[in-house]
């Protein structure tokens, strides 16, 4: 788009979603004239269409409106059918609409209670509950000031991107503005035990994970101490941490409130909110805050913010009396009234499950973790000597494995967790739909960030397990709008029958499953929802596909019985004094032989599959991405062959040194990247970063689309490959070999 175009687009919008009607026609008028840019001329049609309405000038809004219905674009159609059946139905005879609004009146989301004819000015329509004109949004990159809001309030179909002069506008994504209930029926009181002993599972492993990472510290140090000259090792490292440890972490989780306080103001920046700056952004927010705590008698949770672009939210505590709702600006800057306040609703279901008691002391325990890693990355960043940086680079490893592992101990929690908030969110405001345009926003913003960073930024990785959305499902779900409907997308969420085995390592729940139960809530209450899944047959996939998907996992039970079946032979032969083995099966670890050598096998007959040779005749490219990630039968094992051109994004430096956040920015997305290093190779994946390039892999749908990567080349004809089916062969082969070498000697 010439950059003239682009700045008028931009100021067109800016002064759209500011209400200066006026200024917005003059922006966009010559834009919808001009025949240059196709994007800048439907957008500018979209941003006339409303502002003409807004203006009272239906007879233009209605011209405009037509004119979009001839577009090749199914949903700005869709949109501009709706839109065109509204205006003609508010349309009136001129004396009679002078000082009448056309409809496109932004919802002002009060409590379910309010009277509406407190919600609107006189001289205002209210909209009505059916027929209201859908909203069309640009996807930009956002960029976020920590500066209350205009005065003018927002336009609630248009995100906070709009506002930013940096904004590089993809696309619009259509979103049906799906009404809010006007009295409901109270949802079925849900089953909290599952949850309630899942946190206590989850105390119980951070505590045994923490426990042995402790002895195993507290052994190494006495081991170097063993070994130096007239030194010798302190007794009281021998000492059983259990005890310690467990008075350790009961208190951490009371003073939980505060320690996060200051870390996150440490760490983060995080300030304090106000009610009243809140009341800005979102005056219902404050609303259901208050009337939620007053039904609970509870106090208001404290409020704070966090200078972030990318849109989270989060609460910690460790009672409801000194619960903290921490959000980013991003989310609010680029969330509605209405979706804030759902937002905030999440929050306050953490808190009334007391969930959040226990993901407060997982943040607490690995927040700082994660910024010694952090730290540790910088240091080998400065160091120039390579002989030095090695083995540094091998200590932020270790950490950020560490992090990993203390992280992985809430997952399940983390997971579980939503469905129940999302619930109580829904039953408090009386809008699923707000909640379902909520996650996708969170998502699109997500993305945008990464992609405006160019890499996953610190926060965001640190707090991805407490956040609303995690940043590896935005990735591809936050872009892929202007190629793909999100039904499209979500399907494989929804109808896979084998999509949960594939969250099991997931921090977050599938976001297709979270929006279809929030749409089952809005079918029980008669809403018309945002996004709609037609019901369907239960998908078939081959059951052989999904066994060879986790051969190498199932190898392990299977050896397992191979153990069984071994020590009952050896019993039998002993018995019947045949062969006496006595000496190596009352040795159980022999069973551990068994389980790594069916572990190998397991991988082995996986290989083939999993890493089929790629032929230029079947491989897929740009254009196909979209198909791909609809197709809701596909399985990882599927092994489809890509050959894709983008931008490499990530982290630099020592803190990308294992190529944890590679990330591909091609025509059709984000799509995550896994690449493993060949030994010594001479071109780094880090040297590639910030260039353009070409992917070739194999392509894998599952709960996080990824690549399998075979090569990453540039332009200029460099190559770096990543020799998975070789890494993939060495791990069986080395499994194989320990386990024999375990089977025989015990």
């Amino acid at each position: 788009m010439p950059s003239h175009a682009k700045s008028s687009l931009e100021a067109g919008l800016v002064a759209l979603k500011q209400g200066n009607y006026q200024t917005a026609i003059a922006q966009l008028e010559p834009l919808a004239s001009s025949e240059t840019n196709a994007t800048a001329n439907l957008q500018a049609r979209v941003g006339l269409v409303m502002a003409y309405a807004r203006t009272g000038e239906v007879s233009k809004a209605i011209a405009f409106s037509q004119s979009l219905i001839e577009s090749n674009n199914p949903q700005v159609q869709e949109w501009a059918t709706r839109a065109l059946e509204h205006l003609t139905k508010r349309k009136k005879p001129e004396a009679e609409s002078k000082n009448v609004e056309t409809g496109f009146v932004a919802f002002e989301n009060s409590s379910p209670d309010t009277p509406a004819s407190q919600e609107k000015p006189k001289d205002e329509v209210i909209q009505t509950n059916s027929h209201n004109i859908p909203t069309m949004v640009p996807l930009a990159k956002l960029k976020a000031t920590v500066t209350p809001p205009p005065p003018s309030p927002p336009l609630n179909g248009f995100m906070g991107s709009v506002t930013r002069t940096q904004a590089k506008l993809f696309g619009v994504i259509y979103w049906r503005q799906a009404q809010r209930a006007r009295a409901w029926q109270p949802l079925r009181k849900p089953k909290l035990i599952p949850l309630r002993l899942l946190a206590v599972g989850t105390f119980i492993a951070l505590f045994w994970v923490m426990r042995e990472i402790l002895k195993l510290i507290l052994g190494f140090i006495n081991q170097a101490l063993d070994k130096l000259p007239y030194v010798e090792p302190l007794q009281f490292l021998y000492n059983d941490p259990t005890r310690l440890l467990l008075i350790v972490l009961i208190i951490l989780m009371g003073v939980s409130p505060w320690l996060l306080d200051l870390l996150l103001a440490n760490f983060y920046g995080q300030g304090e909110f106000t009610k009243d700056v809140l009341n800005g952004h979102s005056r219902e927010t404050v609303r259901v805050l208050q009337r939620c705590c007053q039904q609970r008698h509870w106090p208001l949770p404290k409020l704070r913010i966090l200078p972030m672009t990318a849109p989270i939210i989060l609460s910690y505590g460790s009672l409801p009396q000194n619960a903290r709702i921490v959000v980013s600006q991003g989310l609010l800057e680029q969330l509605a009234d209405d979706e804030i306040a759902i937002i905030y609703a999440t929050q306050l279901g953490h808190i009334a499950h007391w969930d959040f008691i226990v993901m407060s002391l997982l943040l607490l325990v690995t927040l700082p973790t994660y910024k010694v890693y952090e730290q540790v990355s910088k240091l080998g960043d400065r160091i120039s000597g390579k002989i030095w940086r090695t083995p540094v680079t091998i200590v932020a490893s270790l950490i950020y494995g560490v992090w990993c592992l203390l992280s992985g101990t809430g997952l399940w929690l983390s997971r579980l967790r939503h469905y129940y908030s999302d619930r109580v969110a829904a039953e408090v405001t009386g809008n699923p739909n707000a909640l379902i345009r909520a996650l996708l926003k969170i998502a699109i913003g997500i993305a945008a960030d990464i992609e405006k960073q160019e890499h996953t930024s610190w926060q965001l990785e640190s707090l991805n397990i407490v956040a609303p959305v995690s940043h590896q499902q935005s990735l591809s779900l936050g872009t892929i709008a202007s190629n793909l409907s999100f039904e499209s997308f979500l399907k494989w969420d929804i109808v896979n029958p084998y999509r949960r085995w594939f969250t099991i390592n997931n921090s977050h729940p599938l976001v297709g499953d979270r929006i279809q139960r929030l749409c089952q809530i809005g079918d029980r209450w008669h809403l018309d929802t945002e996004l709609h899944f037609p019901s369907q047959k239960a998908l078939k996939v081959k059951r052989q596909s999904f066994l060879l998907q986790i051969a190498p996992w199932l190898g392990i039970p299977l050896g397992f019985l191979f153990a069984g079946l071994v020590w009952l032979t050896w019993q039998l032969a002993f018995t019947f004094r045949f062969l006496n083995l006595k000496w190596i099966y009352e040795d159980w670890s022999f069973i551990t032989g068994c389980l790594l050598i069916g572990f190998s096998i397991g991988t082995v007959i996986r290989i083939n599959s999993f890493f089929p040779d790629i032929k230029s005749a079947t491989v897929q490219t740009d254009d196909c991405l979209p198909n791909l990630l609809a197709d809701p039968s596909a399985l990882p094992i599927d092994s489809i062959s890509v050959r894709l051109v983008g931008k490499l994004l990530g982290r630099q430096g020592t803190s990308n040194s294992l190529a944890q956040d590679l990330i591909l920015q091609s025509s059709a997305g984000l799509v995550k990247l896994h690449h493993v290093s060949w030994l010594g190779q001479s071109l780094n994946h880090q040297d590639l970063i910030g260039r353009q390039i070409i992917v070739t892999g194999w392509f894998r749908r599952g709960a996080t689309p990824w690549i399998d990567i075979q090569t990453l080349e540039t332009q200029t004809g460099k190559t770096i490959h990543s020799p998975h089916p070789i890494w993939s062969t060495a791990l069986a082969v080395a499994a194989q070999a320990w386990g024999a070498y375990i089977f025989l000697t015990g």
